[in-house]
């Protein structure tokens, strides 16, 4: 488990929010609304399995790493030079750029990164939205920073210095900066890179220094006349984060499955996203699709009560991936994949509450449920959690939260028919 980024996250998450908060604040003075609740929850949830997936899985990296650095590398730097850790985070974020620019030119790459862009707004909580299967292969990119000697401590750190430097420019709160447009990531230049416009697709890579892509051509400026159009093409439709991290690789396991030819069975994985095999494409037409005449943002109507019960359950969830990534450490390894799970579970119960689907609602319940049996049987929390109070406090909270529930839907279904009558009444 990378324990690391976990700690490093940890001590990141209160930051991140307050400064959430502060841009929400601003964005409620300015009334540019910027923030949807079911945008900003569903990023705030693919967040939270990002996390966990990383904790469990960036072993395979950290192995890969390890291993080149001991067995391959020609030389090794030492971890107490600063020149050392300046050649390490200009070298990430050139590698990084690779990652990127492969992620949005790679069907198989595409899959995982898609999960950022999918979000219809840009805020700081798009920042959050990270893909849950990074993990698994975007450490090939860094395997030149081992053979270049990088000691793995430094490797980590500025890592994450360079994740945690991207969190700002996901703003529209942040005009142009001048001279600073030219030579880093800044909100401007980042707000081309989320835009699905024709002109700002697939620009404008970089972590920080933009020299990348000004040295390799992939550099677009933010234009007057040309306001962004934020989310991807093909909509994701969806507040599930399992299946915004799914879905990609479901279409091309579709169109493999249906493709005819072997070479192109082969070929749906490795291709630029968008690419389909030609019988496929034939057999299974999909319509053309132009943003700036097709798009409309997805955000299906719900009750104020249920709205409001996501957002509580939402807060309840990040605390619950907080005390998990502070007890990983301390509990067997199956009771951390236990938590994880238990937090997965109400990740996307809640989104299909925000799609307003009634058998979501019964899930809840249920999950709820479970829950509050579980406390009462083994007076007991992760992470050893044994005193009375604090497992009294929980169980008083799921008993509050799915009585709230029942009452949200209860109010929710009684909205219409009460709309009804006084219609009826006033005719």
């Amino acid at each position: 488990m990378d324990a690391t980024y976990s700690r490093a996250v940890g001590l990141a998450i209160p930051v991140f929010f307050a400064l959430i908060a502060l841009e929400f604040a601003v964005d409620l003075v300015r009334g540019t609304r910027y923030y949807r609740l079911a945008d900003a929850l569903n990023s705030l949830s693919c967040g939270i399995i990002s996390t966990g997936m990383r904790v469990f899985f960036a072993f395979l990296g950290l192995f890969a790493y390890e291993w080149a650095l001991n067995h391959a590398a020609p030389i090794h730097l030492g971890a107490n030079q600063w020149t050392t850790w300046v050649f390490a985070f200009v070298l990430y974020d050139f590698c990084y750029y690779w990652q990127h620019r492969f992620g949005h030119t790679v069907g198989l790459f595409w899959a995982s990164h898609v999960v950022h862009h999918q979000s219809e707004e840009f805020n700081l909580t798009t920042a959050l939205r990270q893909p849950g299967t990074g993990a698994l292969l975007n450490w090939i990119f860094y395997v030149p920073m081992a053979l270049a000697g990088v000691p793995i401590g430094v490797f980590l750190m500025v890592g994450v210095a360079q994740l945690f430097y991207q969190f700002w420019p996901h703003t529209r709160h942040i005009g142009r900066l001048g001279f600073l447009d030219r030579w880093i990531q800044t909100p401007s230049n980042h707000r081309v890179h989320h835009a699905q416009n024709d002109m700002y697709l697939d620009k404008n890579y970089v972590g920080v220094f933009l020299i990348w892509d000004h040295w390799f051509g992939s550099f677009q400026e933010e234009r007057d006349d040309e306001p962004p159009i934020y989310g991807i093409r093909g909509q994701l439709k969806s507040w599930n984060p399992v299946w915004a991290n799914l879905h990609y690789y479901w279409a091309m396991a579709r169109d493999c499955r249906h493709a005819r030819s072997w070479g192109d069975k082969l070929r749906v994985w490795f291709a630029p996203p968008g690419w389909r095999p030609a019988d496929v494409a034939a057999r299974f037409p999909k319509p053309e699709y132009d943003p700036r005449r097709d798009f409309a943002q997805f955000d299906p109507p719900r009750s104020v009560a249920m709205s409001a019960y996501a957002l509580c359950e939402t807060a309840a969830l990040i605390a619950a991936d907080y005390h998990f990534l502070a007890v990983l450490p301390k509990q067997a390894a199956w009771l951390n994949v236990l938590y994880f799970l238990f937090i997965l579970s109400g990740l996307v119960t809640l989104g299909g509450i925000l799609e307003n689907r009634r058998e979501f609602v019964w899930l809840e319940a249920g999950r709820m449920a479970v829950t509050g049996a579980a406390l009462l049987a083994l007076g007991s929390w992760f992470g050893g959690v044994r005193d009375p109070r604090v497992v009294l406090s929980l169980e008083s909270f799921v008993l509050l939260s799915g009585t709230g529930l029942l009452a949200c839907f209860y109010l929710a279904q009684m909205a219409p028919a009460a709309r009804a009558r006084g219609r009826l009444e006033t005719q």
